[in-house]
C-alpha cells in the first residue's frame, strides 16, 4: 500500500521544534476532537516519569528497534539527539483502513518520509512567536542543562528551516488561538469534496438521482 484510498481516514502530521508547545497543543486537540486518534511512536529512549509503554510510546531497546527497521516495519524513523524514533507502517494503515482520522506527532525528517508514502497527508508546522520566546520556554522547563538548551536551540534552527515543506503554519503565541487554528484545519480537511464524496456517499447518490 503506497497511499490511503479515498474512503480511508485522514492522515495529519504535526511538527515543531522542541519548546514550541506541540505536545500540549496536540493533547488539547485530541481532547476536543474525539474523532481524531494519535499514532503511538516507537523510541529507544527510556521512559520519563509517568510515561507508560503503549500509551505514550512503544519503548524498545536498540536491538529491537534495529530489527524492526531491518524488516521494513517503519513508515518513518529518525534520530533525535541520542535516540531513535519511528512510526510502524502497520499501525497507520490499520487506522486509515477502518476510516479513522490519525495524527502523527513527528519531526520534519519523519514528515518527509510519510509524505513519500501518503502524499495526501495534511501537514502542519507549529512555530514559536520568536526565537527568544522559544529559548525562554526551554529554560522555564528547568529540566535541561545550559548545554542541553544550547543544543536544543541549534536543533530548533535546523528544524525551522523546513517550514516551507508544510501545508499549514500555526504560531503558538496564545495557546487557545493556536488550538483553534489547529482544530479549524482538521475540520476543513474533513469537509473537502473529495472526502465528503466518500463519507456522504448515500446522501449524494440520492441527491444525484432526484
Amino acid at each position: 500500500m503506497t497511499s490511503s484510498s479515498p474512503s480511508s481516514g485522514l492522515l495529519f502530521i504535526v511538527s515543531a521544534p522542541s519548546g514550541a508547545g506541540k505536545t500540549s497543543l496536540v493533547r488539547a486537540l485530541l481532547e476536543c476532537d474525539p474523532g481524531l486518534s494519535l499514532s503511538i511512536s516507537c523510541t529507544t529512549r527510556p521512559p520519563r516519569a509517568g510515561e507508560q509503554d503503549g500509551v505514550h510510546y512503544h519503548f524498545l531497546d536498540r536491538a529491537a528497534f534495529d530489527e524492526a527497521l531491518a524488516a521494513g516495519a517503519f513508515l518513518e524513523y529518525a534520530q533525535v539527539f541520542d535516540h531513535l524514533y519511528g512510526t510502524r507502517a502497520a499501525d497507520v494503515i490499520h487506522y486509515l483502513d477502518k476510516g479513522s482520522d490519525l495524527l502523527l506527532e513527528i519531526d520534519w525528517q519523519g514528515a518527509r518520509q510519510v509524505r513519500a508514502r501518503f502524499p495526501e497527508a495534511i501537514s502542519i508546522f507549529i512555530l514559536p512567536p520568536t526565537l527568544e520566546e522559544l529559548e525562554r520556554r526551554l529554560r522555564e522547563r528547568r529540566t535541561d542543562s545550559s548545554e542541553t538548551i544550547a543544543r536544543r536551540m541549534a536543533q530548533a534552527h535546523a528544524e525551522l528551516a523546513h517550514w516551507t515543506e508544510y501545508d499549514y503554519l500555526v504560531v503558538n503565541d496564545r495557546f487557545e488561538a493556536a488550538l483553534a487554528a489547529l482544530h479549524a484545519i482538521v475540520t476543513a480537511a474533513r469537509h473537502r469534496v473529495a472526502v465528503q464524496r466518500q463519507r456522504l456517499k448515500t446522501l449524494l447518490a440520492a441527491i444525484d438521482a432526484a
